[in-house]
């Protein structure tokens, strides 16, 4: 396409284009990306006070992100020159990535964007148990990190005992509990006590050997068969202290007393 037809076109020659670049961009897998100085401070507040501030940063030419990957900075990148991301550049490998690398640059657009995207597309049907792990293994829980808190109550609808082992890390679940367990098991969170127990006891020790995992799968069945059980002798559970060791932190946000 010939030039100056369209602005958003010719802007997205711009993107990471050492030809018409005046800055590099070190992200913390050590890639360098490429942007050009006027632009990025013209459109980010972060941006500007660490180019234009009259220290030493202003009159190098590069800036070093330690805490954001360059495949969260390239879509930075894109947003910042074209005003919007594609959809389709939103992945879940990537996706919670980019949403803390527009939170640390301050790009509120973007963030709500991506709110959105989690919450209207197949990322909520799909992935939302490894979304959940991959944030809550990068962020502390608190009351006031809207992406956490949102996948905690999308997953908390989600019944445990349907959600596959290694689909949601031993932290995620802690922050469910913890979240869940603070709000008083509001009527969102769709599972039974017991269930809670056998999935955190079960995950605690897939994370000791396979081998205890697989004995507790036989001695914690599901709800539906406790009654088969009944009569079957104890089975000793290799590791046990080890098992509860891993169990300790999320065993206090269960409450036994629902246990029937």
């Amino acid at each position: 396409m010939t030039r100056g037809y369209s602005l958003e076109q010719d802007l997205r020659l711009l993107i990471n284009n050492p030809k018409y670049s005046d800055i590099e961009i070190l992200c913390e897998d050590k890639k360098k990306l490429y942007g050009c100085r006027a632009i990025l401070a013209a459109r980010s507040e972060v941006f500007d006070k660490l180019l234009y501030n009259g220290m030493k940063e202003s009159y190098e030419k590069q800036i070093t992100f330690p805490t954001i990957n360059s495949i969260g900075m390239e879509i930075i990148l894109e947003y910042i020159y074209r005003g919007s991301i594609k959809e389709e550049s939103l992945t879940k490998d990537n996706i919670i990535e980019v949403y803390y690398a527009a939170d640390y640059i301050q790009l509120l657009d973007l963030q709500n964007f991506i709110i959105k995207t989690i919450k209207n597309t197949s990322f909520a049907e799909n992935y939302l148990p490894e979304l959940l792990s991959k944030a809550a293994d990068t962020t502390p829980l608190s009351e006031t990190n809207i992406l956490l808190n949102l996948l905690i109550k999308e997953v908390a609808t989600i019944s445990l005992n349907t959600i596959e082992f290694g689909r949601l890390s031993i932290t995620a679940l802690e922050y469910l509990l913890s979240y869940t367990y603070t709000h008083e098991k509001e009527s969102f969170f769709a599972t039974p006590e017991y269930e809670v127990f056998r999935y955190s006891a079960m995950l605690a020790a897939k994370q000791v050997s396979n081998n205890a995992f697989k004995i507790l799968m036989k001695t914690l069945p599901p709800l539906k068969q406790i009654k088969r059980l009944e009569n079957e002798g104890q089975i000793n559970i290799p590791d046990h202290q080890k098992i509860a060791k891993e169990l300790e932190p999320l065993a206090k946000f269960i409450d036994f007393r629902r246990i029937k």
